[in-house]
């Protein structure tokens, strides 16, 4: 039994693991596997109508800043992950790739585009979870809440570019690393302070997004391999 056993870890369990970790890294790895327990935590909750405490505080407390100036700003941000903007950032990289004669990335981006607009429409019928009507809102929102789809998408249509950006000049990668996680946070924060989302339903979308960002590189770094 225990040769068995060894035989499966040795000719199929342990060749895929390896791959994979050399692929992403035992961080990588890692990352994902802690991100999936938390997502997985903050389903239960959210599907058995539990209200998370913290949810609420945060954003009222959030709301006390609110201002005219910040106000105009955050309406800047958050239109930077509507589907109007994502669209066209994402029809732009794509063209540029497949002008540059990068198929394989063009491909794999278009993969992660479709993949994440799925998740997103999928997961927040699932959960069919309300939106926050804490004040007066800048903006309406008629979909459901869990997840932010504005997270999700930030994180994998920003994200896979600052990856293929830091791949073809990586002497520039930290720079460019540091200001996409700007850019994906302040999307988000736009979202709590112009209260349509929870706090929860950002840390969500973020999870998916940087979920399915993995697999997507993980498709292409492997394509790169053969």
């Amino acid at each position: 039994m225990l040769r068995k056993i060894s035989n499966l870890w040795l000719r199929h369990i342990h060749p895929h693991l390896a791959s994979l970790i050399t692929t992403i890294g035992i961080l990588g790895l890692t990352t994902c596997l802690l991100i999936l327990f938390v997502l997985a935590e903050l389903a239960e909750e959210v599907l058995e109508r539990e209200a998370f405490a913290f949810d609420t505080t945060f954003l009222l407390w959030l709301h006390q800043f609110a201002n005219p100036n910040l106000d105009n700003l955050m309406l800047f941000i958050t239109n930077l992950g509507n589907p109007s903007t994502v669209v066209l950032v994402a029809g732009i990289n794509v063209l540029l790739l497949w002008w540059r004669r990068y198929q394989e990335e063009a491909k794999v981006f278009v993969l992660a585009c479709l993949g994440g607009l799925i998740l997103n429409t999928g997961l927040k019928l699932f959960f069919s979870k309300p939106r926050p009507e804490l004040w007066h809102q800048l903006i309406t929102e008629k979909s459901f809440s869990f997840p932010s789809g504005h997270a999700l998408g930030s994180m994998v249509l920003y994200g896979f570019i600052a990856h293929e950006l830091a791949n073809h000049y990586p002497h520039f990668a930290k720079i460019i690393y540091s200001l996409t996680v700007i850019l994906i946070a302040a999307i988000g924060i736009s979202r709590l302070y112009l209260g349509v989302h929870w706090p929860t339903d950002i840390i969500a979308g973020y999870g998916v997004g940087f979920l399915w960002l993995m697999i997507c590189i993980t498709i292409l770094k492997l394509q790169r391999l053969r």
